[in-house]
């Protein structure tokens, strides 16, 4: 997995400036009647590096929870590690930080992995709460554990205002078992739900950062239903064959900032799907994987509503998709005030790719008349080499055509395993200011001075 050191808002830590008691570094410490206090093992952080995110000095604790919270260690609970099931224990130490009278930091041990069955964290708490992940957390490898259970959910946050999720330690899914019972591994199996790593639901107030996430069984990290967000510093990683392994999926959340994560998968490194608005990624390193996608939106006929999200500044390598607009037939709803710029990309396929025919089903599927409608999407400086013969790539609704589509300073080449870079279009309403490479297709397309000029491509499933 390749990853580049391209941020510097990271500061190098001597070894052995971190105190080893819990109590000097988080306040005062919690624990069950009966138990002796417990000393912490010094933190090995995070910094980004050329080999992504790896455990070097970066104080990323420090400043995260208040120096009088209470310290909740999972050890103190019961919690033993070392492949014994310590599900039960992490649940009684959030049961007693949840209920904690002032603000709360639930702690996971570096020394030791922790291995978890499906776990559902529940607000509202009576005060602030943080969770240093410090430690490696890992799935079970046992689907059956799933059974009587909600397969889509591993480890779940729920209903909890001003969390705090941190600790540069790593979440590990296990996803290898799932991945090869997937019916796009396995064409004999059927379709079934498989895990969430970590799920954000209906959480407020809530930061995210400085995580490892590998492996899940499905999708690494999801927000739903959540307000004012952010997740930044985050690693995430999975092969570039294993299905359905989005990095960072937004659903029905707003005012989301996500930034200076890594992200390499076999789905998309990020997805915005219906009911988000205001999102914002910047500097994202992306690959493998499909890019970073607005949808799929419109599935099944439904309604499906984004606007409002900027990606700014990322790097895209090798990936099957650059910045991509996805939508069913017969859906509605709209996507629109939508920004990608300032991109480098090298050997993506479909670089700037808008696709209303969206179809991800075995069989072909059927033409409808409605759509989501797409507007107002701006692509600026976005610059590097294809992986496919189109670089630029229209494909809208006949009904419901794309509009206000703006190409700025855009400089896409082939790159060697592929013939000259080319555009395609079909209904669709653009216009372009400065230079644009690849030469963009005449169809719909409206001049620097207003004129409008049309002509007619063929459709690109002739190429």
């Amino acid at each position: 997995m390749w990853f580049l050191p391209c941020f510097d808002n990271y500061e190098t830590k001597p070894a052995g400036l971190a105190s080893s008691k819990a109590s000097t570094l988080y306040g005062s410490t919690a624990h069950p009647a009966g138990l002796d206090k417990l000393e912490r093992e010094e933190t090995i952080p995070l910094l980004l590096g050329a080999e992504g995110l790896t455990k070097e000095s970066f104080d990323q604790v420090g400043n995260s929870q208040p120096n009088d919270s209470i310290v909740i260690n999972v050890d103190d609970y019961g919690a033993t590690g070392g492949g014994a099931d310590d599900t039960m224990a992490f649940e009684k130490a959030w049961k007693a930080a949840c209920a904690s009278t002032g603000p709360a930091s639930l702690v996971v041990s570096n020394k030791n992995t922790y291995l978890l069955k499906s776990i559902t964290f529940s607000g509202p708490c009576k005060s602030n709460v943080s969770v240093m992940i410090e430690g490696t957390i890992e799935a079970s490898s046992n689907i059956a554990d799933w059974r009587s259970k909600n397969r889509r959910i591993w480890i779940l946050f729920s209903h909890i205002e001003n969390l705090i999720v941190g600790g540069g330690g790593t979440i590990n899914g296990n996803g290898q078992v799932w991945w090869q019972k997937s019916c796009k591994i396995d064409k004999s199996q059927p379709c079934k739900d498989a895990p969430t790593a970590l799920t954000f639901k209906s959480c407020n107030e809530l930061t995210v950062e400085n995580l490892n996430v590998k492996n899940s069984q499905q999708i690494h990290i999801k927000f739903e239903k959540c307000n004012n967000v952010t997740a930044s510093t985050i690693s995430i990683e999975a092969p570039e064959k294993s299905p359905n392994t989005d990095g960072i999926h937004v659903t029905e959340t707003t005012n989301i900032q996500i930034n200076n994560c890594n992200i390499g998968t076999g789905d998309d490194c990020i997805s915005i799907v219906s009911g988000s608005q205001d999102v914002k990624a910047t500097n994202i390193v992306c690959g493998p994987g499909h890019g970073i996608s607005i949808g799929s939106l419109g599935a099944k006929n439904s309604e499906a509503q984004v606007s409002d999200v900027t990606v700014d500044t990322a790097q895209l390598r090798g990936t099957k998709n650059g910045v991509r607009i996805k939508t069913w037939q017969g859906g509605k709803g709209y996507a629109k005030n939508i920004i990608f710029e300032n991109i480098d990309i090298d050997g993506v396929k479909n670089p700037i790719i808008i696709d209303q025919n969206y179809c991800d089903k075995k069989k072909k599927c059927m033409q409808q008349k409605s759509a989501v409608q797409i507007s107002n999407v701006q692509y600026r400086n976005i610059k590097g080499t294809s992986g496919s013969k189109f670089a630029i790539n229209f494909n809208c609704s006949e009904s419901f055509p794309c509009n206000d589509i703006v190409l700025e300073d855009i400089n896409i080449v082939d790159d060697d395993d592929v013939d000259d870079a080319e555009s395609f279009c079909q209904n669709v309403n653009w216009r372009k200011k400065g230079t644009v490479i690849p030469p963009p297709c005449n169809l719909n397309y409206i001049d620097e001075y207003g004129l409008l000029y049309s002509s007619h491509l063929p459709s690109i499933a002739n190429y």
